[in-house]
């Protein structure tokens, strides 16, 4: 059995970390700096950074961020975020990134995932989609551009589309649960992961680590991507990792 994963996610928007509630109302949550060195003392599996800002010039100094970030990260680093072709993640993964998720670009341009695999490895290529339920029509539909543009397909015919590329990891974020701390989207997870064979990282919902054994123990999901739970309180991956081995669910040794 495969170990699950905790991995903490830092959304950047220019030059301050920020976390939102359900993709709006973005709250300063410090410096991405610090937070590398804290998340690196405090055993994360592995560290994701977003660049969320709507200012197109800001991805040079997000580069800037991302470069001074892999200097001293003792972890894996995954970024995200207005990359939208080959060029923009040879220059990310130069620059210290392990791993590259692209959720926008992608629903225009399905040719991209196998680009980016036969380039760099399906391992570095992560598909990211943004979903969030319609009540008009009792469907989940995917969305794009940080949850301003809805896009056409539905969230299950969406993923049968993408399965058929090459990626290594599928970057799964409930827009309605974004920022709510009320749990992930079990029963969502649990049906997409019967549908496909990569790894899932499911995001969006977690407030206690009851939520996040949940989402461990009732679904096959690989690792559990963190924001509010470490923002706002004094729970971290340690103590996280720690709830968990006590509850019989393998995690990976750090030490």
């Amino acid at each position: 059995m495969l170990k699950k994963r905790i991995i903490p996610v830092l959304l950047l928007r220019d030059g301050k970390m920020v976390k939102g509630k359900k993709f709006r109302n973005y709250r300063d949550t410090g410096s991405p700096e610090s937070a590398v060195d804290v998340y690196s003392s405090q055993e994360a599996d592995e560290l994701v950074f977003l660049n969320i800002s709507q200012n197109k010039n800001y991805f040079i100094e997000f580069k800037n961020i991302i470069k001074k970030a892999s200097k001293k990260c003792l972890m894996p680093m995954t970024v995200g975020g207005n990359i939208k072709n080959l060029e923009d993640v040879r220059e990310m993964l130069m620059i210290g990134a392990d791993k590259i998720i692209i959720t926008s670009e992608i629903v225009d341009n399905f040719s991209l995932i196998n680009e980016v695999a036969y380039n760099f490895g399906s391992q570095c290529m992560i598909v990211g989609i943004d979903y969030s339920y319609d009540k008009s029509s009792n469907k989940y539909f995917v969305w794009k551009n940080l949850f301003q543009n809805k896009t056409k397909y539905e969230l299950f015919e969406y993923v049968d589309i993408i399965k058929k590329h090459s990626f290594g990891e599928l970057f799964l974020n409930s827009v309605d649960r974004d920022g709510m701390m009320g749990g992930y989207d079990i029963d969502v997870i649990k049906k997409i992961k019967s549908s496909i064979n990569v790894p899932i990282i499911a995001c969006g919902g977690a407030g206690n680590f009851q939520h996040i054994e949940d989402l461990f123990k009732k679904t096959q999901i690989s690792a559990a991507a963190c924001s509010s739970i470490f923002h706002f309180g004094d729970n971290n991956p340690i103590r996280a990792r720690t709830h968990l081995r006590n509850k019989g669910i393998l995690m990976r040794n750090l030490k």
